[in-house]
């Protein structure tokens, strides 16, 4: 009987976090129009629309259709619509293609949408939940999470390029009420053997897993992050044409692509703008700068003479410091911890496939979806993208 009672009671809880992550998911979707549902400028970014099919599939895919007998498939096609990348599933059109998803219609992919929160809702309601379920069902909650803050990010790289500039009131933190440390001096941290990564007694992700030892030597670490005014001095030290800052790569990197300046801000009549998300307007040299590269990030450390922390250190200092302004680039490049296993089956390709020739980002942003983040999480990019909102934070 209490163990039905505990099962019945997580049941309720999974239901009610369910429907809340969903509505925020559709709620962050609520300003735009039809037509910028299906817009991909870059293969990085997907179309609003595809994130609202693919979080539905997930739950569908890995939860409806292998635990729930009632369920009937709402559309066939949609296994190769909406699969991004496990290749145990089957067959998927490629990312880049993502775009040319005219069909199905917003409307239909919204039908979908509610018929997989309807089956799950009846699923919640009747199923005994074992340690799968939950393990599942949670990981499919973090997952949709995940993809609140890519469908901002995205969002966000669709209308900042339109040539209008238009708007987009969200629903995302306002990075003014993050408290920010005004200290100046540098924090401290001496040397010594630290343990670094998640104890695994709440949800996290397998690569947060294997908590172990780590030797750290003297360092000290800011308790800020770079602003828009600091950086700015960056640029008008002609950095962007220095070599000596950057990685050669990041250096190809800047000439290939002719960049100037991070991603959004704009050189008008010799003043310089960027795009918010209220729209363009001129840079606020107290903001703190986003939108940066591992490369831009590793070129300015260099130049202030310093470098990024590691994301060791980070993640052992990051008690004595306000985190979750911004993504936080460090000098880790995105390997396995010690002990680490991939699960079985589709599962296991969502982390571990991963780790080659991607840097670590830790830390959380304005974007990210509440109840989201921890000191342990292990965010990773590829060195040249900055579409996501990526700040600066110096080690020495």
């Amino acid at each position: 009987m209490i163990s039905e009672i505990i099962s019945v009671s997580m049941a309720n809880t999974f239901l009610r976090s369910y429907i809340e992550i969903r509505k925020l998911t559709v709620a962050l979707c609520a300003p735009l129009s039809p037509e910028d549902y299906v817009v991909q400028p870059i293969a990085d970014v997907s179309p609003p629309k595809w994130h609202l099919g693919h979080t539905s599939w997930f739950f569908e895919t890995f939860l409806l259709k292998p635990y729930y007998k009632e369920y009937q498939v709402y559309n066939q096609e949609y296994d190769y619509v909406f699969n991004s990348y496990y290749e145990a599933v089957g067959a998927r059109i490629i990312r880049t293609d993502r775009g040319n998803l005219s069909r199905p219609t917003v409307d239909e992919i919204y039908k979908y949408r509610d018929y997989v929160d309807m089956n799950m809702s009846n699923f919640l309601n009747i199923m005994e939940l074992d340690s799968t379920l939950e393990k599942i069902i949670t990981l499919g909650l973090n997952h949709e999470q995940q993809h609140q803050e890519l469908l901002l990010t995205d969002i966000k790289y669709i209308l900042g390029h339109n040539p209008l500039f238009p708007s987009y009131q969200t629903l995302v933190n306002n990075s003014k009420s993050f408290q920010e440390n005004k200290q100046d001096e540098f924090i401290k941290i001496s040397e010594g053997v630290y343990e670094v990564g998640n104890e695994g007694k709440y949800f996290c992700f397998d690569n947060e897993l294997g908590r172990h030892k780590v030797y750290l030597p003297n360092y000290s670490i800011s308790p800020t992050l770079v602003t828009n005014g600091q950086y700015l001095e960056f640029i008008n030290a002609g950095c962007y044409q220095n070599y000596k800052y950057w990685h050669s790569e990041g250096w190809d990197w800047v000439n290939n692509y002719k960049i100037k300046a991070p991603l959004y801000w704009y050189l008008q009549d010799n003043k310089w703008f960027n795009y918010t998300t209220d729209g363009l307007s001129p840079i606020n040299g107290s903001d703190l700068v986003c939108h940066i590269s591992f490369y831009e990030a590793s070129a300015y450390a260099a130049w202030k003479g310093m470098r990024l922390p590691t994301e060791f250190e980070w993640e052992v200092a990051s008690t004595m410091f306000n985190w979750g302004h911004r993504w936080e680039w460090t000098g880790s490049a995105y390997l396995p911890y010690p002990g680490f296993k991939k699960e079985e089956g589709a599962i296991g390709e969502y982390n571990g496939k991963f780790m080659i020739n991607q840097m670590v980002l830790r830390g959380a942003s304005e974007a990210t979806s509440p109840n989201h983040s921890r000191n342990t999480y292990r965010n990773f990019f590829h060195p040249h993208l900055r579409w996501q909102f990526t700040g600066i934070r110096l080690a020495k």
